[in-house]
């Protein structure tokens, strides 16, 4: 009985019915000739091996061959993806651009872009336009180069909409008799220009800088609904008001 070996090897999936339930294994197996006849001899078992990795074995006995990424790749450029994804498809599942408006455009576009970059690194619009090239997120809302005046466009183009935004936000979340809750904030303001700054009752511990109240008005989840800005003083007004 003559057994030559051809040195041929190759992946198999056997598949076997016990009990009624189907069973695969994959096996790294060998050909040889046994009396002028072919056969198979397994080698090992692969079953318990990743299919990625089963099929990289497949292809290398196939005669495929890989370099490793740093080969075969030259990297250009990397940049940080994950969580602009991530906020991005929030964003879309919640329905905030077409909340904004249901007409696309740049304008909303670059409102999608604030509002993701907010949460992702809060920062002053000049940073933020910046910030659209050092992420995907610049590519992924299709704003990639906007500077930080097309940013403070977008919020006026926003500032416009507040009230019909507010207003879809409270079909969506308020109902007839339902609890609301409001809180009155406050950070305070350097330089001299803002018409809303006023000395008052400061929460940043700053009663040396004048500041900016924000009232911010959410169902009883907490889920915002209304944000209205005040002159930094409107505390005190209400309390004055109320002493006498």
């Amino acid at each position: 009985m003559e057994k030559r070996a051809t040195g041929a090897m190759h992946v198999a999936r056997v598949r076997s019915v016990h009990g009624g339930k189907e069973y695969v294994s994959v096996l790294l197996r060998q050909s040889y000739r046994e009396d002028g006849r072919v056969r198979h001899r397994t080698l090992a078992s692969l079953t318990a091996l990743p299919e990625p990795l089963i099929e990289l074995i497949r292809g290398f006995l196939r005669g495929e061959r890989f370099l490793p990424a740093g080969e075969a790749f030259r990297i250009v450029r990397s940049l940080p993806h994950g969580h602009v994804t991530a906020v991005l498809g929030m964003t879309r599942s919640l329905g905030l651009p077409a909340l904004l408006d249901r007409r696309p455009s740049r304008s909303r576009d670059l409102a999608i872009a604030l509002v993701t970059a907010r949460l992702i690194a809060p920062a002053s619009k000049l940073a933020t336009a910046a910030l659209l090239g050092q992420t995907t997120l610049g590519a992924a809302c299709g704003v990639e180069g906007a500077d930080e005046d097309e940013l403070y466009g977008a919020m006026d183009w926003l500032l416009a909409r507040q009230a019909r935004v507010e207003a879809a936000l409270a079909r969506r979340h308020l109902g007839a008799g339902s609890l609301v809750l409001y809180d009155l904030t406050s950070t305070y303001v350097e330089g001299s220009h803002c018409p809303l700054a006023r000395h008052g009752h400061s929460r940043d511990h700053r009663p040396d800088r004048p500041q900016i109240e924000f009232g911010l008005l959410t169902d009883s989840r907490g889920c915002p609904v209304a944000v209205e800005a005040f002159p930094g003083n409107t505390v005190w007004a209400v309390m004055n008001s109320a002493e006498s």
